[in-house]
């Protein structure tokens, strides 16, 4: 069952009088109680895609959607005062770096009450608890004493698990967790994938992940969506994406993974274009190896594989089932 269900999402930036799109024609959708994974380079638009859902946008910035329903509800329809409610209770988001979303002059213990207290109607010794049980879920050790603690006295993982603590503390539906691992070591970002799994095991809880490290979401997701400047160029399950990457831009992400200590990495030539860009038909073609006549002139319309598996690639256009 869909828990979030996105269709024709289109979102501009105004900038010196002139509307810039940043995302075109996004349409995807989030069961309960699954990952989806949502990976590209930087600037392809997964974050902005993302924080349009709850509009904490800036006030430069335009969205228009078909419908961006919620547990039935359409966001696009509701009051400020109504998306307060469903903000930080229902839809949970977890910022890119923990150390400047903790404030540093109080205890996590107080920021997460806070939370509690605002959504929840409960009082202050109650939200104390609940403040308690959400430390121990994300396993930080001595949740009863570390509650009076300060950010500075927690390491960047550990602070990042805070965040996580603070985001299921009222029990959210979703979790949108975007660049959960930013500025964090190899070993610590392991643990926060596993972290996010035992989430969705054990609460159920839906989890939006946006990175751009696709082998940490290979180990969590089960669903993968690629961006690129601003539009989905493939969508799979993570299985089938892994095994049979269809969209040359996802296979050269895919093929810019090491393999081998000592093998020379894969490249993708070129960068992705900026907002600014004006770039007819398919926009990766000027970076693709693989690109035909077609792709200059013409946008290639999404085309629908076996087991939902989809990809907007001209090289595939007589070869839909």
């Amino acid at each position: 069952m869909k828990l979030l269900d996105v269709k024709n999402l289109n979102i501009g930036f105004s900038i010196d009088d002139e509307v810039f799109a940043v995302t075109q024609g996004i349409d995807f959708s989030v069961e309960k109680g699954k990952i989806l994974g949502i990976v590209g380079e930087s600037g392809c638009g997964k974050s902005v895609t993302l924080i349009s859902i709850l509009r904490l946008l800036p006030k430069n910035a335009s969205v228009n959607a078909d419908f961006i329903n919620f547990n039935g509800q359409n966001l696009l329809d509701m009051t400020e005062d109504g998306l307060r409610k469903i903000r930080g209770n229902k839809i949970a988001l977890i910022p890119q770096d923990p150390l400047t979303s903790l404030n540093p002059l109080y205890t996590v213990g107080n920021q997460i009450i806070e939370v509690i207290m605002l959504h929840q109607k409960v009082d202050k010794m109650k939200a104390r608890e609940l403040a308690i049980e959400a430390l121990r879920q994300v396993n930080i050790p001595e949740p009863e004493k570390r509650i009076d603690e300060y950010p500075h006295q927690f390491s960047g993982g550990m602070c990042q698990r805070v965040i996580i603590a603070m985001a299921l503390s009222c029990n959210p539906d979703l979790i949108i967790a975007d660049e959960p691992t930013t500025a964090l070591d190899v070993t610590v970002q392991a643990q926060i994938m596993k972290l996010f799994k035992e989430i969705q095991q054990k609460l159920g809880t839906a989890i939006i992940l946006v990175t751009h490290d696709l082998a940490l979401v290979s180990e969590v997701a089960d669903e993968i969506i690629v961006m690129y400047a601003g539009e989905i160029v493939e969508k799979a399950k993570a299985e089938d994406f892994f095994d049979n990457s269809k969209h040359p831009y996802s296979q050269g992400l895919l093929n810019s993974l090491p393999k081998e200590t000592d093998q020379k990495l894969n490249v993708i030539n070129g960068q992705p274009p900026s907002i600014k860009d004006k770039i007819s038909g398919c926009k990766f073609h000027p970076r693709c190896q693989q690109s035909l006549s077609k792709c200059f002139s013409e946008k290639p319309p999404m085309i629908d594989f076996e087991c939902g598996h989809g990809v907007s690639c001209w090289l595939y256009e007589n070869q839909n089932t």
